[in-house]
């Protein structure tokens, strides 16, 4: 248990918050999509548009369930919390922390969903994803932490001292 997991929406700064996080605590760090990425040799966004959601999805809760870490700050993908079995064994290794910003900071932060590999059903906008996600972001959080209007590095601080 002496992980952190970082979950949120993408563009919430679980990435870079997690690099920086991780140097401040000495930790190792552990990005899931790049996982995806490197097991499958594709982009995210190759893997959506190729073969789908639901086949993502599988690969996606694939990588979070076979997951194992010891003081590591593990940044997730914004869809990490639809995968059970995947969450089931992300809260069994560490503490999980929802980086929760607001749509509208959400929306300024995120202008390339055909590129950056979101999972979203056809015809949803990024408002519906985030309030779709919202009610199991706050479900699978030990620890919710705002990070609105402050810079990467200073989230990054203050989440150390939460934790």
């Amino acid at each position: 248990m002496d992980n952190i997991i970082l979950i949120g929406m993408p563009g919430c700064g679980k990435s870079t918050v997690g690099v920086l996080l991780a140097k401040i605590l000495g930790y190792r760090f552990i990005d899931t999509d790049l996982l995806i990425q490197e097991k499958t040799n594709r982009r995210l966004f190759e893997i959506l548009r190729d073969e789908g959601n639901e086949a993502f999805s599988s690969l996606e809760n694939e990588v979070l369930s076979s997951l194992s870490a010891e003081k590591t700050v593990i940044a997730t993908g914004g869809s990490a919390v639809l995968c059970s079995e995947g969450m089931e064994n992300l809260k069994k290794l560490g503490r999980v922390v929802y980086i929760k910003l607001p749509l509208c900071e959400i929306e300024k932060r995120v202008n390339n969903l055909e590129t950056r590999g979101v999972l979203m059903k056809e015809g949803q906008t990024l408002k519906d994803v985030y309030f779709e996600r919202l009610k199991f972001y706050e479900q699978y959080a030990d620890v919710v932490f705002e990070g609105e209007n402050l810079s990467l590095s200073e989230n990054a601080l203050k989440l150390s001292k939460l934790l």
